[in-house]
């Protein structure tokens, strides 16, 4: 299957919502609880979305499958003195179940990067979930931890790892 990446489209909010709250719903399975997962909205989601794909400082990308939004991902310049030494900040990158492990992760990832660059981007940190196995994605792609800390999420505590690539 070849997959297309652009641009999001305020259009494409709808979408970018499902593949949002069901790959929350299985990628956090075990990791949040059940409660927290079965209630994320798609519509709370889209509108959330619509807020992003509008705001400039955003890059929002979506990867297609034969006409469908199978994953996306959003990334922005790194806030105000949360990490001085690194540019860009990759806010998410979600796929459906289904389309993990294919190769379409690195090249939504590139994608990404590459616009950080347009911008005039260095570098980059991401910040993931230690019990989220997609930390060994980053690894693998080159990222090395730079920092972790406890976050309350979903009415739990959780430990969060960022991760950097010193150049992009």
């Amino acid at each position: 299957m070849t997959m297309m990446i652009r641009e999001a489209k305020i259009e494409d909010a709808k979408e970018i919502a499902k593949v949002h709250v069901r790959s929350w719903q299985t990628t956090y399975k075990g990791i949040m609880s059940d409660e927290f997962l079965q209630n994320l909205s798609v519509e709370k989601r889209t509108d959330l979305w619509k807020s992003n794909i509008q705001r400039v400082e955003d890059i929002v990308i979506v990867a297609i499958v034969d006409d469908k939004i199978i994953g996306f991902s959003c990334g922005a310049k790194v806030k105000e003195e949360e990490y001085p030494l690194y540019d860009g900040d990759v806010t998410s990158i979600y796929f459906y179940e289904e389309y993990q492990g294919k190769g379409y992760g690195k090249e939504l990832l590139s994608y990404l990067l590459e616009k950080f660059k347009q911008k005039g981007f260095k570098n980059a940190i991401v910040k993931v979930l230690e019990e989220n196995n997609s930390r060994y994605f980053y690894e693998k792609l080159g990222a090395k931890l730079i920092d972790q800390c406890t976050i309350q999420i979903a009415g739990g505590q959780a430990n969060l790892l960022t991760y950097a690539w010193d150049e992009i």
